[in-house]
């Protein structure tokens, strides 16, 4: 940044993404500067054709527009040559608002004699017309799926091709699932959750169909089909197609008789929105985002499941930096971040292995060379990656984020990992055993359970939800009274057990359990663990079976708004019986340095608002994104402009900075991994 210049943000204002005008932060305005990213990002409309809050004449009136699009080599930018006309509101405006809705647009449409295209949205629903003049003069407006990209493509808006499909771009997926769902529980008579899992099997057609490499898209809607009842059925009998060999595939998640329930007019409406999209290369962080604060929203249970902010997942994933080769679980998986994290992670590594043998880059993949290293990622998925959730509504979402992100679907497993294996539900012994390629019967007790090299979780806790069940408690040292009675601060087991446990206390030991001798756990935990002296006896049993790698003490926004439990991240290697026995003999415990650190900045406050970093007056910092240099100028009534188009604001987020660090502590400190 030494180079780059840098602007700051007064207080309630945002920097526009196209003219770098400082506007007021509302909740309109967030709507108009997402549609400005994805007119520029997926669009591919140059920012100068773009302007924003332009002057209309109609009649003796003048009005704003709020995006206007022009001919990109029109000889001026004047009204007449107005292509196209955005206007942006806030969620609580309808578009059969006399004042403000979709007739408002209209009578822009028709005040500018070129303008072909508009549409009217409010973040939650989202209009498009093509506007029609007939051969007598007469204006018509015609329903459409989306506006047209820059070039100009119509066919692309109804039946895209697969290699036109569109990378979604910052928060425009998460705009677009919210869409989806808003519209389905509106228009469907269904709750919430059953309209989530709705919105889940055709997120998972469209997955399928993505995949279908060798075979034209299929999961499309026409704007004519989207507008008219025999249209409507001819795509969810296309849809529906699909969705059969998706049950084919995932017949562990959806029943063998299971249909698609949304009625055809809103089918319709939930493709026409996704159809534009590619699922599957769009970056994991956005889809991620998206799907998770989707699934947080509508699944989000009472057992203590406060989801991990994605920031913290990845900065635990990049630390504990699982390989190719090694078995990945996540005990109480949730909505599968971790895992998906993990997932993408190690696909780095899985591409440059195969770019390497095959001897090209990514882009010069043929659709065989495609389809083989997709066959490795599914293989990899397949033997090396594990989820376990107790709540079978988690598990399913878990399974479709995997498959969203390369699918990893196979070995996410409804369970309550905590009972005693042999408690286990016999289908999954059976799955557990097939995918570890072992024998069912192998798995017997909580001393026959070292399988996994890493394991990444953020258990469910707190004294709300406490293990009493004494066939469960006895399976754990952390489950007994333990006494303090010697030399202070050692701590000595006694037999008799707790009345009750903290699940979060349970889960430490049986991910111990679950890890091979040197294998390596990250894990969120209250620190309370970590701090408390009545639980002493914990930190010593830590040190006496493992390795304390480190502990990243996290800020206590972390959770917030939903939980405001003070959490640290504890780094664990497991010790080989050979370290515990001659530690044990010889009464002296192996000498080493413990990496700490502490998250001051966690990207958000409490009430889960995202946090920016400021200058030394309070100013928001603005800087240039993909390294784009900013040029500050004044505009003729005083107002302050940006020229280049592609601006951000830098997340006061401390995570990111803490990998890299610990790398290169990790490397003074002789670990390899």
């Amino acid at each position: 940044m030494a180079n780059v210049k840098v602007i700051t943000v007064p207080e309630g204002k945002i920097c526009d993404y196209i003219d770098g005008k400082f506007r007021d932060d509302t909740p309109e305005e967030y709507v108009r500067q997402t549609i400005e990213k994805r007119l520029v990002l997926e669009h591919k409309y140059m920012a100068s054709q773009i302007k924003i809050e332009h002057i209309l004449q109609l009649g003796s009136s003048k009005k704003r527009a709020d995006i206007v699009i022009f001919n990109r080599d029109c000889p001026a930018q004047t009204q007449e040559y107005i292509k196209l006309i955005i206007e942006c509101k806030k969620e609580t405006v309808e578009p059969k608002n006399i004042k403000d809705g979709v007739a408002q647009l209209q009578s822009y449409m028709s005040a500018c004699p070129n303008c072909e295209w508009g549409m009217w949205t409010n973040g939650k629903q989202k209009e498009v017309y093509r506007k029609v003049i007939d051969e007598k003069g007469r204006t018509r407006f015609e329903d459409f799926n989306d506006i047209p990209s820059a070039d100009g493509n119509l066919e692309e808006i109804d039946r895209p091709k697969r290699a036109k499909l569109k990378n979604a771009s910052d928060d425009n997926l998460l705009f677009v699932f919210k869409t989806c769902h808003n519209h389905i529980y509106a228009n469907d008579g269904l709750q919430k959750q059953p309209a989530f899992f709705e919105l889940l099997k055709i997120i998972f057609c469209k997955i399928e169909d993505e995949r279908n490499i060798s075979e034209d898209l299929e999961f499309y809607t026409t704007s004519k089909e989207r507008n008219n009842p025999d249209g409507q059925l001819t795509a969810k009998k296309r849809i529906s197609k699909i969705f059969e060999r998706v049950k084919k595939k995932h017949g562990k998640i959806f029943e063998e008789n299971e249909e698609i329930k949304l009625v055809p007019r809103s089918l319709a409406y939930i493709v026409s929105e996704l159809q534009k999209y590619s699922l599957l290369n769009t970056n994991i962080d956005i889809k991620g985002k998206a799907y998770e604060e989707i699934v947080g929203s509508n699944l989000r249970g009472d057992r203590g499941e406060f989801f991990t902010p994605r920031n913290v997942m990845k900065m635990i994933v990049t630390m504990i930096n699982p390989t190719i080769q090694e078995r990945v679980l996540d005990s109480s998986c949730g909505t599968g971040g971790f895992l998906v994290n993990a997932m993408a992670h190690v696909m780095v590594a899985l591409e440059q292995e195969f770019a390497s043998q095959i001897g090209k880059t990514k882009n010069d993949w043929n659709n065989q060379e495609l389809r083989i290293f997709q066959d490795k990622i599914s293989e990899m998925a397949k033997s090396n990656f594990f989820g376990f959730d107790i709540n079978p509504d988690l598990v399913k979402a878990t399974k479709m984020n995997m498959v969203m992100n390369n699918d990893g679907s196979g070995n996410i497993l409804q369970a309550n990992s905590l009972l005693p294996p042999h408690e286990w539900s016999d289908e999954f012994r059976s799955k557990l055993a097939d995918a570890l390629n072992i024998k069912k019967v192998d798995i017997r007790n909580y001393s026959d359970l070292e399988y996994f090299d890493v394991i990444i979780t953020n258990p469910p806790f707190g004294g709300d939800i406490p293990i009493k069940d004494e066939s469960i408690l006895r399976q754990f040292e952390l489950a007994h009274i333990w006494e303090n009675r010697t030399t202070p601060g050692t701590w000595t087991k006694t037999e008799r057990l707790q009345s009750s446990m903290p699940p979060e206390i349970l889960f430490i030991e049986r991910c111990i359990q679950f890890l091979v001798p040197n294998g390596r756990l990250g894990i969120v935990l209250p620190d309370s663990i970590l701090g408390s002296p009545g639980l002493g006896y914990i930190r010593e049993w830590l040190i006496k079976n493992t390795r304390i790698i480190a502990s990243i003490d996290l800020h206590a926004d972390t959770f917030q708004p939903r939980n405001g439990t003070q959490t640290s991240v504890l780094f664990l290697q497991k010790k080989t019986q050979e370290q515990k026995d001659r530690e044990e003999k010889t009464g002296e415990m192996a000498d080493y340095n413990i990496f700490m650190a502490m998250v001051d900045k966690i990207g958000h406050d409490k009430r889960g608002n995202p946090l920016f970093k400021r200058d030394k007056d309070g100013n928001e910092i603005l800087v240039p994104d993909n390294n784009n240099i900013l040029i500050l100028g004044d505009t003729a009534d005083g107002d302050r402009t940006v020229s280049l188009q592609q601006k951000k604001k830098l997340e006061d987020d401390q995570t990111i900075e803490v990998p890299a660090i610990f790398a290169e502590w990790k490397r003074r400190e002789g670990l390899a991994w």
